[in-house]
């Protein structure tokens, strides 16, 4: 994991504050169901020096406005298509 220094002020996802952003190349995992910390986890491909990886942009339940930790009630799916920049979201 690595925490890049040219992380942007929002998150490119989606336009929201975030507590932190992590990068990573190589094998991860994420489970979010009833975490204390953090409602949503946005990805965001990107490319550093030729090397293909994903940044994580961290969101605490304050900043989507979710208050307290539930499991699956504010299901969000976002997708980032890297090859041309478009977005498409599927809120449930």
């Amino acid at each position: 994991m690595d925490v890049p220094e040219d992380a942007p002020a929002v998150c490119p996802v989606c336009a929201t504050d975030y507590d932190s952003v992590s990068q990573h190349d190589a094998g991860l995992m994420v489970n979010l169901l009833d975490n204390a910390r953090y409602r949503r986890v946005c990805f965001d491909p990107v490319s550093a020096d030729g090397t293909a990886s994903v940044r994580f942009y961290h969101h605490t339940h304050e900043q989507v406005g979710a208050g307290q930790a539930r499991p699956a009630d504010d299901a969000a799916v976002t997708s980032k298509r890297a090859s041309d920049g478009v977005s498409d979201e599927k809120r449930q």
